[in-house]
């Protein structure tokens, strides 16, 4: 494997990885068209056990066939693919080696009442399968992120010992917060520096609106100001709370939306200073070519 500038300065930011992190993370920052350029792609497929199959994948019925998402992933040149435990057990052997994958190892679920997420698969589970890396959600403001903090110690610790890369879903929920909250400037950058102490490797959180939401935050940003006057200020504003840009952060694609909409999300990600996107309904509620098309000029994007 051969390791480009850009890649080579990613890699020399975390400092206390062993050489099998190191290799992982390579393999997710070299795979598929991005390989290279620093930026990357990746299919997450975790939404049936957050909204139920039909909400999922009723839009594109072929979309129920895990099968399906491996295709999806490879056939558009994405740098990974994450899912929970069984939807990677159905097409671990059959894909094996064609693109990087990350267990997705908790979850939540909308029959739930409780803002909090089960631990679903095993740093064990992603060795067996040939995983890159593992994922994690947190929800910073929920009454049960320091259970989550802890649980992502124990996983993060255990990944890393075994030369695994740590992705963090980084969602703010909870009491304090109201759907604005959730997405606001400020509390989008307090979620990704928490993922970014939690020794995440890789911090995945939402596009961040230009609301500040918290009062405490409100006089320091006063003082202090930011630009949010364009998405691509709000994320180079994320990139900064991530250590500086000494970590990879991607956004979200969020519910399903327009092209339009979501190709100029992903100008300002870009423009931003973002490392890429991890999108899934935007992409695979919608049939295949449409979907590789789609994928085509988000890489297009992200490419320049």
């Amino acid at each position: 494997m051969t390791l480009t500038p850009q890649v080579k300065a990613i890699l020399n930011q975390y400092e206390s990885d062993n050489p099998g992190t190191k290799m992982n993370l390579a393999r997710l920052l070299n795979a598929g068209r991005l390989g290279g350029t620093g930026k990357m792609v990746i299919l997450p497929v975790d939404q049936g056990f957050e909204h139920g199959p039909a909400r999922s994948f009723a839009a594109n019925p072929a979309a129920y066939d895990p099968h399906y998402h491996f295709e999806l992933a490879i056939e558009a040149g994405l740098s990974g693919y994450a899912a929970p435990l069984g939807m990677l057990e159905c097409g671990a052997a059959t894909y094996a080696g064609e693109i990087p994958l990350i267990l997705k190892c908790n979850s939540s679920n909308s029959l739930a009442t409780e803002k909090d997420q089960a631990v679903t698969g095993t740093v064990a589970d992603a060795l067996r399968l040939g995983c890159s890396g593992i994922g994690f959600t947190i929800y910073p403001g929920s009454e049960y992120c320091f259970d989550q903090m802890e649980e992502l110690r124990e996983l993060a610790a255990e990944a890393k010992s075994v030369g695994l890369a740590v992705i963090v879903w980084s969602y703010p929920r909870g009491p304090m917060l109201d759907k604005k909250a959730e997405t606001a400037l400020d509390i989008c950058a307090y979620a990704a520096h928490m993922a970014a102490l939690c020794g995440a490797h890789i911090i995945k959180v939402k596009p961040p609106t230009d609301v500040v939401a918290l009062d405490a935050a409100k006089s320091t940003y006063e003082k202090h100001p930011v630009d949010v006057s364009t998405l691509a200020s709000r994320v180079r504003h994320i990139v900064q709370s991530s250590f500086g840009g000494r970590r990879i952060v991607i956004f979200s694609g969020g519910e399903h939306t327009g092209t339009d909409n979501l190709l100029n999300t992903i100008r300002g990600i870009n423009e931003g200073g973002g490392f890429g996107s991890i999108i899934g309904r935007n992409v695979f509620q919608r049939p295949k070519a449409e979907a590789l098309g789609l994928l085509d000029q988000i890489i297009d994007i992200l490419k320049n």
